[in-house]
């Protein structure tokens, strides 16, 4: 027996969101240029990310990548870029979405920012030494 999605939504759904938040990136003033000096193929990055929330609501096992990795090797990806980023995706989900779905996908969203946050966080510390409470990182 297949195991569910997270909730009701479609590959299409999340691919149209993932379009959209990512047009919306480009423009930001802090974003914008973080992303911009990484990504140089957009349709790709974008497929990448749809595939990556494919697997995480749909469990289509679609994406193969350490997001956790691939944010803490880049300097300039701070931990307070999540603040912004999430406050985006949530304007285009609340756009795109019911509310309800938009709320379940928020949720998830902002539970993925926070491992992320807290990995760039601890990608500034000593090993092994107690977490820094002060930098932000475990807020919301």
């Amino acid at each position: 027996m297949p195991i569910p999605p997270r909730f009701d939504i479609s590959a299409d759904e999340i691919g149209r969101i993932v379009t959209r938040f990512y047009a919306r990136i480009r423009s930001h003033e802090t974003l914008g240029p973080v992303f911009n000096a990484h990504v140089k193929d957009w349709p790709a990055h974008e497929a990448k990310i749809a595939a990556f929330w494919r697997n995480a609501i749909l469990l289509e096992r679609a994406y193969a990548g350490n997001p956790m990795q691939v944010h803490q090797a880049r300097p300039d990806v701070l931990p307070g870029h999540f603040t912004p980023w999430l406050a985006l995706f949530d304007e285009v989900l609340a756009a795109e979405l019911p509310a309800d779905r938009a709320q379940s996908f928020s949720a998830l969203a902002h539970r993925i920012g926070r491992g992320l946050r807290m990995g760039l966080v601890a990608r500034g510390q000593p090993a092994g030494g107690p977490p820094d409470l002060r930098s932000g990182a475990f807020g919301a």
